[in-house]
Parts: structure tokens; sequence; C-alpha cells
């Protein structure tokens, strides 16, 4: 199986770097005139202020380059399963996904500690962590032990609720049920301690099997729930906000090492300045979505956050060095 699976992402790499141009000596992606393409892959879906965001990035990359680098998006996974798009580009092929710390914690595990619950409270507070020593060592060790190389990571989707068929009020409500979350260690420790069985279900097959039976509700931030119209399967959602879902743009350092350096530049700060934009839409917009759900027959409830983040808390004991990260990432917000 191992075999099979190394063969298949051989012939993938092939695919997409064939798709792009030739390939020069120098391990250059390139075609005629040395245009430089990009994929960059995601979960989300047009019309989210993200995925939007990432198609500005793309329309202010190929004007700033004139044309020398072009970006492609692709939503809804139409490129695979992140991890393998991760593997990719750490293979050097020309591509990049919107990814999570918690998916990143699988190659540098104390990243997986902004995606831990209440680690902070808003977009301000996340990008101050970023901002830090502390994040930019992170980074330092991706591009030296993995050869990945974060563009941005600032890319705020928005905070994560609890969407179910039955009302949830308390920790308690959500004891045995089977709930939809992000596929990493913390994530799955988090729902643990709230007495929650996760599930690892692809976002876009979360409505089928809620409708299904399979799982009993799913968690994630506003734009998403509306996007795949959850609220017409699970018509109640608890406004715990118990995770800030701050993402970032990987790719490979190989295929940005090859790119000329003034197309680097470029990527990098527009990746961050669009970053930035769609964050700050993402947040204008949480409000329209919530009351859009709303007169869609959606109950939401304002819940104690207190009682959530007592019960979660236990994981910061139980993950290795997180106890010791929240005292930093405390001192570094000041708190």
């Amino acid at each position: 199986m191992k075999k099979i699976t190394l063969l298949a992402l051989g012939v993938f790499t092939i695919l997409v770097m064939s798709a792009c141009g030739e390939t020069n000596d120098a391990g250059n992606t390139e075609s005629d005139g040395d245009v430089y393409t990009l994929k960059i892959a995601s979960s989300l879906s047009e019309g989210d202020p993200i995925y939007d965001g990432m198609v500005d990035l793309s329309e202010s990359v190929e004007e700033k380059t004139d044309g020398g680098l072009i970006i492609e998006v692709y939503g809804n996974d139409a490129l695979g399963e992140l991890n393998d798009i991760i593997e990719q580009a750490k293979e050097g092929a020309n591509v990049a996904a919107l990814v999570d710390s918690g998916r990143l914690a699988d190659y540098i595990p104390e990243m997986g500690v902004l995606t831990a619950p209440y680690i902070v409270e808003d977009y301000d507070a996340a990008l101050k962590v970023t901002d830090s020593d502390l994040f930019e060592g992170w980074n330092s060790q991706l591009r030296e032990q993995e050869g990945l190389d974060i563009l941005a990571f600032n890319w705020y989707q928005g905070d994560r609720h609890f969407i179910t068929k039955n009302p949830v009020e308390n920790p308690e409500d959500l004891k045995g049920l089977k709930i939809r979350t992000i596929d990493s260690a913390v994530a799955s420790k988090t729902m643990n301690s709230l007495g929650v069985s996760p599930t690892g279900e692809a976002f876009s097959e979360v409505y089928s099997a809620i409708q299904q039976g399979v799982i009993d509700g799913a968690e994630a931030q506003f734009p998403a729930l509306w996007d795949q119209k959850l609220y017409e399967v699970a018509p109640n959602i608890a406004k715990t906000g118990h995770f800030q879902l701050l993402t970032g743009i990987i790719a490979g350092e190989t295929f940005i090492d090859n790119i000329p350096e003034e197309y680097n530049d470029i990527l990098h700060e527009e990746a961050f300045n669009l970053g930035e934009e769609a964050s700050r839409n993402t947040i204008d917009s949480l409000d329209t979505y919530e009351n859009d759900m709303k007169e869609n027959g959606v109950e939401i409830t304002e819940v104690d956050t207190e009682l959530f983040k007592e019960k979660t808390d236990e994981i910061y004991t139980e993950i290795d060095g997180y106890e010791e990260l929240k005292n930093e990432i405390e001192d570094i917000l000041g708190e």
C-alpha cells in the first residue's frame, strides 16, 4: 500500500509540473517566456471571503510581475487532500496549500498550539503571535527541516462554533456526539475533552453525513457553515468560539527558490497584504452570515464560553510542551 501511495504521489507531481510547462536544468518550472505557475489548493469555495482573497492575490501577482508569475486558485479540495498537497510542495511541485497550524504540527509539533482552544481571543491577538520571534523560529524550522515556505500566515477564517441537530447550551450537551472537526491531533484532543467523538470527513461530505445520521454535527466558522448549507440539516449553532481559525499559504522552498527573486518578493508581500485584506473582509462579514442563518431558521445559542474553556483547558497539560507554549504566548500578548 505504501508503494502504491508513493507511486501515485510521483505521478501526481509529474502531472502538475507538466501541466504548467517544462522543467529546465535549474529546476525551474516554466513555459514560453519564463512564465511560472503556482497552484494554490484549499477546501474553500468561491464566495468565501478568504477564497475571494486568494483570487485577488492571483490578479495582483500577475499584474505586478507583468504576467511572469501566474497563480491558479483551486477550491473544494479540487487538487486533492491538503496533506498530500503539502507533500507535493516538499517534493518541488508548483503547488501550495491554504492550511491551519494543526496540519503543520505534523512537521513542527509546537505549531499546533495555534489551533488549541481559546489560545487567542481574536485575529489581532493571533497576528501578534505570528509576528513574534516564536513564530519566526517555527517558520525557519519549516524551511530548513522540511523544505516548506510560509508565504503568509495571516489569513483569518473566523472563530469556530458547533452546529448540531439538537441544541447545545453547555459542554454536557456534547457528550457522546459524533462531530466533524479539523484533521489534527490538537483538534481531536479538544473534542475529546468535551466528551465528543471526533470524525474527519472531508468538509464537502459533512452535509450528507449529517443528513444520513453518520455524524451529529460539525464545528466550523460561519462562512463555511453557510457555504455548505449545513444549517439545512443541523439547525442549531452554539457560539463557543473554541478555535480561532488562522491559516496560511504554504509552498515548497524548491519552487520558491527557483523563481526570480523579484517574483519571490512580490509573492510574499502580496500574500501578506491580501491576507490582511481578506481577513478584515471575513471579520466584517460574520454578522451578515449569522443573520442570514437566523433568517433560514437556525437557532443560535449564546453559551457561557467559560464552561467550555474549563473543560478544554486540560489539553495544555496533556500535550507535551503546550503548557509552556501557552505561557510564552501569554507573555507575547502581555497577559
